[in-house]
């Protein structure tokens, strides 16, 4: 087994978005805009309601699938679909927004608290006109992987071991683990060769591949880790434990072209989706 290297670390950045919701950034912001097929992740978590509200009104996708991972609190939802609904702390949605989709999602407090992720994950070009889905995953269908020496592993999407995520027929061949290392202990956890893995620490302390054999070095939350290539992450946990999310996908080695929700392979295509929408034949039946 080859152990994967950390090649970048970055720190997230404040950000402001939709009609007013404070972000931590670390995917498509000034220090790291992709990771192939990685787009965007965004870490939102508060305390304060005015932070988050004020939500994203209905808007428009093109071109990629958006996840979003709730901690806590809730989220209502509805689309151009017919979904309507809220998702809350353990739930999952993974929107595939395919040729054209519209929706909004508004944040709400559950006992004063609204956390959790949100990651937008590209679509090769022969699936960026695909018709829009909708994968609603809640918390109790989500697999729970216990490992040796306490580790815990939720498998969203992907495998460990004999354990499987929910989430299906994703073109990035994506695995999605929130992983759990009691304090002091040293844990490998396997990542297909060839695709591009993160982990995004969001609680706690750890150390990644070869600062997991010091003693001194730790990585603490937030903080997103990129990982060269190899079979497996290694982590040490700090003193508290560590906590956080190891994402990995198929890269695509395909040109992008972005614009605000929209993520196509040309500027061309960029402009039909704009023409698209101002002409009301974005969303089609």
């Amino acid at each position: 087994m080859t152990e994967r290297q950390v090649i970048k670390l970055v720190q997230p950045e404040p950000v402001l978005e939709g009609a007013g919701v404070r972000l931590k950034r670390s995917i498509a912001g000034r220090a790291l805009d992709y990771l192939d097929p990685f787009l965007l992740l965004d870490h939102f978590g508060s305390d304060n309601p005015a932070d988050y509200l004020a939500g994203f009104p209905m808007h428009p996708h093109r071109g990629i699938e958006t996840v979003t991972y709730m901690l806590a609190g809730v989220v209502r939802h509805e689309d151009s679909l017919g979904n309507a609904g809220e998702i809350g702390a353990g739930d999952v949605q993974w929107m595939t927004a395919g040729r054209g989709i519209m929706h909004e999602e508004m944040p709400r407090p559950l006992d004063g608290k609204n956390y959790g992720f949100q990651l937008w994950v590209n679509l090769p070009a022969k699936l960026k006109m695909c018709q829009p889905r909708y994968q609603e995953i809640p918390h109790a269908t989500i697999p729970e992987a216990r490992l040796a020496d306490g580790v815990r592993a939720l498998v969203i999407a992907g495998q460990l071991g004999d354990v499987r995520g929910p989430v299906t027929d994703i073109a990035a061949d994506p695995t999605y683990l929130d992983i759990t290392i009691p304090p002091g202990v040293v844990h490998a956890l396997p990542v297909a060769r060839g695709h591009t893995a993160f982990a995004y620490v969001f609680e706690g302390q750890g150390a990644f591949g070869e600062q997991a054999a010091a003693s001194t070095s730790a990585i603490g939350a937030p903080r997103l880790v990129v990982f060269g290539d190899g079979d497996e992450v290694v982590v040490r946990a700090g003193e508290g434990g560590v906590r956080f999310l190891l994402v990995s996908g198929k890269p695509l080695g395909e040109p992008i072209a972005r614009y605000g929700p929209f993520v196509m392979n040309t500027r061309q295509e960029i402009m039909k989706a704009l023409e698209d929408l101002r002409n009301g034949t974005f969303v089609q039946d």
